[in-house]
């Protein structure tokens, strides 16, 4: 599950990142294999960093332009709100 509801916000370096797609991780953004555990078929969605520079990685798991931020955790927060 998906608690942040911003980004993760981090420098990072060149090479293969693998970003959690399952919410399950505890070290969050990235994979650590928690998937496994679940039934649904998901798995960490790999990505090629091929310089040094700041990355928004997606923290609320509704952006559709995975695993990058899209701004879409703000419409959740005016929903949480909003209940």
């Amino acid at each position: 599950m998906f608690e942040q509801k911003k980004p993760y916000v981090i420098k990072e370096t060149p090479g293969i990142k693998s970003w959690c797609q399952c919410g399950e991780s505890k070290k969050m953004p990235y994979c650590d294999g928690s998937h496994r555990q679940l039934t649904s078929g998901i798995r960490s969605l790999k990505v090629e960093i091929t310089e040094e520079k700041i990355v928004a990685w997606c923290g609320c798991g509704q952006s559709k332009t995975k695993p990058y931020c899209d701004g879409s955790h703000k419409q959740l927060s005016s929903v949480c709100e909003l209940k």
